[in-house]
């Protein structure tokens, strides 16, 4: 992959639906626990590695279409998020590290996925912008059911969403992690600002 890749048509239509409802139906999803960086925006995180797949699975069942595309063979720790912007959301420029709760060292992940779940219709705005440094890679319309994958350390951002209605995206961060980097990250658990789900760390 050089620098980002997309791919149309990535699922059945219904299943975007499904996700859509579910979604809005979960009791987790709500002003997000996302920093500063995402500025009017909704969502929850759902923390695990390879080995706590089944049980994000079990949990949020919904999840598993996009689990089963989307996740790569060589990544072993996952942070992933639906990611709700209306009009004047937008997302400030930054690079993804969001396992580094866990574990300070952290490097940023292999890859991030995206799947375009919900647009407003003739959305003005919402571009995903891809850049190296100062250098612009890709400015992304998004496209409904389409996935895209970009490399994990460019500096990405939104561009504030100009039309009414709704752009969910369901995101995750995908990381390589030695052992030692892996111990430190949750088998499964959950961050949401009305959560109060607490899990032990499985080693």
């Amino acid at each position: 992959m050089k620098y980002y890749q997309q791919q149309t048509n990535a699922f059945p239509i219904n299943y975007l639906n499904d996700l859509w409802g579910e979604i809005q139906a979960c009791s987790f999803f709500t002003t997000n626990n996302l920093n500063r960086d995402f500025v009017n925006t909704k969502g929850f995180s759902v923390v695990f590695r390879r080995s706590g797949i089944a049980e994000v699975e079990q949990k949020f069942p919904f999840f598993k279409p996009y689990l089963d595309l989307a996740l790569q063979s060589s990544c072993n720790a996952f942070y992933l998020n639906p990611l709700l912007l209306k009009q004047d959301s937008r997302v400030d420029p930054h690079i993804d590290r969001s396992l580094r709760s866990y574990c300070k060292t952290i490097e940023p992940p292999t890859l991030v996925s995206v799947l375009y779940v919900r647009l407003p219709a003739d959305m003005e705005g919402g571009e995903l912008v891809l850049k190296s440094h100062k250098r612009q890679l890709g400015e992304i319309k998004p496209q409904i059911n389409t996935l895209v994958y970009f490399q994990g350390d460019l500096i990405h951002s939104v561009n504030a969403v100009k039309t009414p209605g709704n752009r969910l995206s369901l995101v995750c961060e995908q990381y390589t992690l030695n052992e030692v980097e892996l111990e430190e990250i949750p088998q499964f658990t959950l961050e949401s600002r009305v959560s109060q789900y607490a899990s032990k760390k499985r080693k």
